[in-house]
This record gives structure tokens, sequence and C-alpha cells, in this order.
């Protein structure tokens, strides 16, 4: 411990104030260091060069490249920002089945299962268990869709399935989270997050991404988390009916009260800038009081389902109760669509069906079917659906192996999903499965490519899309991630 009189040496900063006598660009080292020395002594910056191994110089320079960066000035997270290239689609709604949907039963004609199954004494020796259902060609494209989707079939030629998935794991968990976020061992950001870091959203009044019914497990809030990206852009989660609204508008205070207690809060924050000048973190908090309070009187109105026409409800299947829930949910990812919405996930869950498939099966298509419909029909006669990527499909698919009777396996090796809209060559196939429809075998296209050809739709290079966190640039992709260039019109 240092004696009495100790005093403990220090070193004197330049005079010049590096806040207020700086350009919008910063102070350079060079510029000052061009400071001569007229009286034959050393300065202090030359001091903090030599002294202690340049540390006090090195401290200089972090002082002054953070005042560089609040000179820039704060910008709007969800501010509009341009696409790498031109892009093809301007949001994405993508319709999560969460369970995995039996691919063999839907889209992914196999008529050598039912002549093995056959084969092998009904599937009794070898297992297998062959659709239950029909498949028939339609639309001019002639595309091999299962009668458990009447409505969609009409649409046939705007649809590329995509029959060569695959993805990392056969268990729910990690698969939902990869699908969402392109990883399983890590939190990460998820693709709504990523697009929204991208490009911002289209409506100063309403969140960039928005998800509508969430699962509540199977990585909960990760799957549309923003995890080490700024949190302006994670999903807002809204509601279904008396739901959609929970967790935006505030039902305990009168907005005359709320819009007070923004104003308190927002002059706390406009005080504490003052006093330390330029500050991103807090003229992000601003922003954010800003909007939340914004969204308050912008959500209800695009969330007020009663405007559209009896037609319009009908047809989404809003008067029906099969299909009044994910009817809603379609409706109202169209309305947040034309609203200038980026993403918007809309999830229908049980389609893990280890049982009672054909009965499970025929109750969860009947319930989407005509919605999904609807919302392509919708979106196209609106000119809304050259503009907008919709994109398919569950975690993993299952096994053309039966299980209890009735039902199949997980099955992460091959499965299907399909998009349409946004750029995307309609009424085909890409890729295929084997004979038996249980591995991937052509055109395979992981989930890390799937996502990757996703942002390069919406005009990202998923390669050049990347944050640095932890000491290096992280993606939604990875280290992996191919385009699929044959899919795009």
């Amino acid at each position: 411990m240092p004696g009495p009189g100790f005093v403990r040496p220090c070193l004197l900063l330049p005079s010049f104030d590096i806040y207020n006598n700086m350009n919008h660009e910063g102070p350079t080292f060079e510029s000052m260091n061009k400071t001569e020395n007229t009286h034959g002594m050393i300065s202090r910056r030359e001091a903090l060069k030599v002294a202690s191994c340049g540390f006090g110089y090195l401290a200089l320079a972090g002082l002054s490249a953070g005042s560089a960066i609040q000179g820039a000035g704060f910008r709007n997270p969800l501010g509009p920002k341009k696409p790498h290239f031109r892009n093809r689609a301007k949001r994405v709604i993508f319709m999560f089945m969460q369970g995995g949907p039996s691919h063999l039963d839907t889209f992914d004609y196999r008529p050598e299962l039912k002549r093995f199954a056959e084969k092998l004494d009904q599937g009794k020796k070898g297992g297998l268990f062959p659709s239950p259902f029909e498949f028939r060609p339609q639309g001019q494209s002639g595309l091999m869709i299962s009668e458990l989707f009447p409505h969609l079939a009409r649409h046939a030629d705007e649809l590329c399935i995509l029959n060569g998935m695959n993805t990392n794991s056969p268990a729910h968990p990690q698969a939902t989270v990869m699908v969402h976020t392109g990883s399983t061992n890590f939190v990460r950001p998820s693709m709504g997050a990523w697009i929204t870091y991208g490009l911002g959203s289209l409506n100063q009044d309403l969140p960039g991404f928005i998800t509508i019914n969430p699962t509540p497990n199977l990585g909960g809030a990760q799957n549309y988390g923003s995890s080490f990206l700024p949190a302006a852009y994670q999903g807002s989660r809204m509601g279904v009916g008396n739901d959609a609204m929970r967790n935006i508008v505030n039902s305990q205070f009168t907005r005359d009260e709320q819009r007070r207690q923004v104003d308190l809060l927002q002059s706390m924050n406009r005080n504490l800038i003052r006093k330390v000048r330029r500050n991103s973190e807090v003229e992000g908090i601003i922003e954010s009081y800003e909007l939340a309070y914004r969204m308050q009187t912008a959500v209800p109105g695009v969330m007020d389902l009663s405007k559209e026409s009896d037609g319009v409800r009908k047809a989404y299947g809003i008067d029906r109760k099969e299909t009044n829930n994910f009817g809603t949910q379609c409706l109202m990812a169209r309305r947040l669509a034309e609203s200038g919405v980026r993403f918007i996930q809309v999830t229908h869950r049980g389609w893990d069906q280890h049982r009672n498939l054909k009965q499970r099966l025929e109750t969860n298509c009947s319930a989407t079917d005509l919605p999904i419909s609807a919302l392509i029909g919708d979106l196209k006669q609106r000119g809304l659906l050259d503009e907008t990527l919709l994109v398919w499909g569950g975690e993993f698919g299952r096994s053309p192996q039966g299980q209890n009777g009735d039902g199949r396996r997980h099955n992460n090796r091959g499965y299907t999903m399909w998009m349409a809209g946004g750029g995307i060559r309609g009424g085909m196939n890409y890729g295929s499965t084997d004979d038996l429809g249980g591995t991937a075998v052509e055109d395979k296209m992981h989930i890390h490519d799937l996502h990757a050809t996703i942002l390069h739709l919406m005009g990202l290079d998923h390669e050049r899309l990347t944050h640095r966190y932890a000491g290096r640039d992280f993606r939604l992709t990875d280290v992996a991630g191919q385009v699929a260039h044959r899919i795009i019109s």
C-alpha cells in the first residue's frame, strides 16, 4: 500500500473537447498527430503514445471511436433498408405446421410404397404403411396432390413443392428451433429477426415481424426471438380472437394516461441525452416507447376483421368451427402483409400423428386447406402474391414405416415443404425422396438451403447478412446454405 503523501501518477488528456470539436466523421488520429511541437517538449499526445507501452493512447482511441459512433446519429432500426440486390419478394408469410406433417399422405406421391407393402404381405413383415389417401394430378402442371387438399389443389400451378427437404434432428424441440433459427445447439436469431434486421419494416407504426399463435413450447420465444441482434428485430407475439392484442393494447389506462406516461419517460430519456450527448441506446429506447404507443392505435385497426366483407370472411372459413382459428390467422396475415409487415408467421399445431393418422390428418387438413387456398386467392386478386413469398411446412416429415397400426414415426431424412408467390416458379416439384419416400435423394434441400433461398428472394445475400457477436460474424445459414436457383422464376 502506498504510504502518506503518495501522489498517484496520471496522464493528462488533450485539452480540447473531443465531443464539441469534432466533425460528423469524428476526429482522425492522423489529424490529431499533425499538431506541431513548437516548444521542443514532448506533447501530451506523444506522452500517451510512449508511456506505459501506449495504453493511454489506446484508451484515447477507444474514447474517440465511441464519440464518432455517437456522432453518426441514431437511426431507427426498423427504418426501410436497401436489399443487397433486386428483390423478388417484399415480405414472407410462413405457415408453420407444428408436429411434422406426413409428406407421404399430402404432397409426396409414392405409388411404389403401396406396391412394396403389398409384396411384403400388406406391410406386416416389412412394416411399411402405404397412404390411405388418393393422389390426383392437379392444374395444368399436373402436380400430384392428395385428396386431403381439394381447395389448395386449385392453386397447384402456383406451388413449388420441395420434395427433397432434410434437416439435422428427428426430435421436435431441436428440429423446430432449427427451422426457425438455423441452429440446434445455441440460441440464435430467428429467420424473421434476420430478415427484419436486413430490410427493416415498411410501416413505422407496426413491427417488422409478427408471429400469430406461436407454439408455447418446443423452443417457445426462441423461435421468434432476436438473440444477439437488437431487440427491435424480435417477433411481436399475437393471439387469435379476444387474445389477439393482449400483449399490445394496455387496457388498464386510458389513451391520455398512457400518453402522459410515455411523455414523462421520454422527457427523462431526453434529459439524459442532453447530459451525455448522443447515446444510441437511449435513443433506441425512446423509439421503442413511441413505436409501442403507435402500435396501440395502428394494430387494432389492422386487426379489425369486421371491416372485411361477409364474402371474404366466408372464403377464409371464419364462419365455420373447424376453419375459424386458422382462417382468422390467415386473414390477419393478409391484412398485416398489405399494411407493410415484413415477416408474418401463422401456426397450426397437432401434426404429430403416431397413431390415428387417417382421422387426425383429415381433421388437420380440413382446418387449414380452405384458409390457405383463400389466402393465395386473396393475395393474387389484390396483386400481392407476386411480391409475397408463402412458405408452408413443419419441422420434419413422417416415416414410410407404420407405427401403432395407423401412424408414422418421425423422419428428418426426407420430407416436403412448399413455396409460392414472391418470385417462385410455380407448378413444379423440386427434389425427390427414394421409392419409399424415406430419404431425400435428388436436389436435396437442407434447412440452410431453404433459408438461403428465402433470403435470396428477399434480395439478401445470406453470406453478407451477418452480425458480429462474440468475436466473429454470425449469419442465419451458419457456414452452409445454397440458393436453389432452379425454383426461381
